[in-house]
């Protein structure tokens, strides 16, 4: 008989921990995160954002912990096979499984682009490349140029660009390479604080900026931080403001991806998820709500004032971090080691969400096709490379938006919704409720048994619904798409479905595999 192969195993809890708050802590915390509360109320947004956070954050975590070690313990390290071992009487399950990796993978592909867009702007800091660029205009450029999206006197194509994306690429290949305990983990055990590092210092520099214009004592730090966080409560009022904040808590846990299960597939069933989950979380939020709000939006308001903020908040997280923050602090003493500061921050959270978005598939690769890791991160790398290529070179025309749109938006709130009903309602809440406490360090206050139960996937019905009612229809007659660039967006979702549907081929080789092999072994 052939022996099992031994999966792959954290190294301490703090490892997983570390690892899971890494993928959460991610470009989102520094830049999606004020925008987003800067533009939907300020203060009042915290207010939709904290009830999400109880009622669907913490609550998706936890079932998602749970599923992970329940599906590890069958040999499963991504939703279908987890899927399949909740629901092993419906054979049709481990399909909808398939967003699991899907979602991910789609995710990584733009992703990892945009991440070695920091990795760049850390050199530029460091050898003042940008440092006599002194207004939004020529800023702007300098991005522009950089991404290939036009030819000025600062950049001519997209070379250096594509330089820094390879190196980048090469880096996430060579962390997963290493697998869970030597690669991911020893990752996140030093990034992860450096992170902190980093950023600490810069908010503690935005902290004691002062009154720098004395021509306008009203532009102070004081304010700045009243800008993000005074509420105006009418904006409650507004269901895109209740969106906005349920939308952020997704992206900000990274739950409803794929990408905890497979991470907590690797522990042992005797491991903590009450606890380890809720410690993952919490450095979440500490970097977002505490780091995140304190330092880009707070720091501009200081030198642009209120009237330009506002503008600055709605303008996207491009240009938030990538030309209004570099212009902050070209503005400071130091500028070159605090621009350092910042890009190598955002640099340090990308690549720790990154390598977690790669491994739900190389995990399908191992544990359903027993393909030994090395290979399976070869197969992996070789089809993933392929796929960034549009997202790069067609960037101008939309692409990495409909990615984003499907991979990070739609179904990460689809995949949330199925696996919390198949937990709750399928897998059995009674037993849910023994599975999340086995081995648990403190016990869950009990009202989340309803809330597991009623309110999270409610909440997620109603999200889901709010979505299409609003989305759908303009969405897929691309109403907003100019009509130069619509081919590119057809040819985007054309794409996307062949993905989907050659993983869901996989999983039926799989499947078929593994029943052949056990009629042989009768």
């Amino acid at each position: 008989m052939k022996q099992a192969k031994k999966r792959d195993s954290w190294g301490s809890r703090l490892g997983i921990i570390m690892a899971v708050a890494g993928s959460a802590i991610g470009l989102g915390n520094f830049l999606r995160f004020p925008a987003k509360a800067a533009a939907n109320g300020g203060g009042a947004f915290m207010i939709p954002y904290f009830i999400s956070l109880f009622l669907l954050g913490i609550p998706l975590m936890w079932i998602e912990w749970t599923l992970g070690r329940y599906g590890g313990g069958f040999e499963h390290g991504t939703a279908p096979g987890i899927f399949h071992s909740l629901w092993q009487k419906n054979r049709f399950i481990k399909y909808f499984g398939v967003i699991g990796i899907f979602g991910p993978l789609v995710i990584f592909i733009y992703y990892t682009y945009i991440e070695a867009w920091t990795l760049a702007y850390s050199f530029f800091a460091l050898t003042g490349k940008y440092s006599t660029l002194a207004d939004q205009a020529s800023m702007q450029g300098f991005l522009r140029g950089f991404q290939g999206l036009e030819n000025n006197q600062y950049f001519h194509g997209i070379g250096l660009a594509y330089l820094f994306f390879i190196i980048t690429f090469i880096l996430n290949i060579w962390v997963i390479y290493y697998g869970i305990k030597g690669g991911i983990e020893k990752l996140c055990r030093w990034a992860l604080p450096l992170l902190f590092v980093f950023g600490a210092i810069l908010m503690i520099r935005v902290m004691t900026l002062g009154t720098p214009d004395p021509a306008r004592p009203e532009w102070n730090i004081s304010n700045g931080f009243g800008f993000l966080w005074n509420a105006d409560f009418s904006s409650l009022k507004s269901a895109k403001v209740w969106l906005e904040a349920a939308g952020q808590i997704f992206f900000t846990l990274s739950v409803g991806i794929g990408v905890i299960l497979t991470y907590a597939s690797y522990l042992s069933k005797g491991d903590d998820v009450v606890l380890s989950g809720l410690t993952a979380a919490g450095t979440n939020e500490l970097a977002e709500v505490i780091l995140g709000g304190s330092i880009i939006i707070p720091a501009a308001f200081v030198f642009f004032g209120q009237e330009q903020m506002r503008t600055i908040a709605t303008s996207g997280v491009f240009n938030l971090g990538f030309v209004t923050m570099p212009m902050v602090l070209n503005k400071l003493p130091l500028a070159a080691l605090f621009g350092f500061f910042w890009f190598a921050l955002l640099f340090l959270a990308g690549i720790t969400s990154s390598v977690s978005l790669a491994q739900p598939a190389v995990a399908f690769l191992e544990d359903e096709f027993d393909i030994n890791r090395k290979k399976a991160v070869k197969i992996f790398a070789i089809v993933s490379f392929l796929l960034c290529q549009p997202a790069i070179f067609f960037l101008k025309n939309g692409v990495v938006d409909e990615l984003d749109f499907w991979g990070g938006t739609f179904f990460l709130v689809l995949f949330a919704t199925i696996e919390t009903v198949l937990f709750a309602w399928v897998f059995g809440m009674e037993k849910a409720w023994d599975e999340i406490h086995k081995g648990a360090d403190m016990a869950v206050p009990k009202i989340y048994k309803f809330i597991i139960k009623y309110i999270t996937p409610l909440f997620l019905f109603l999200i889901l619904g709010m979505w299409l009612w609003q989305e759908w229809l303009p969405k897929i007659f691309m109403t907003n798409i100019s009509s130069a660039d619509r081919i590119y967006i057809i040819g985007t979702r054309l794409g996307l479905i062949c993905v989907f549907l050659v993983l869901a081929l996989l999983v039926k080789i799989a499947w078929r595999r593994k029943r052949v092999t056990a009629e042989n072994l009768r």
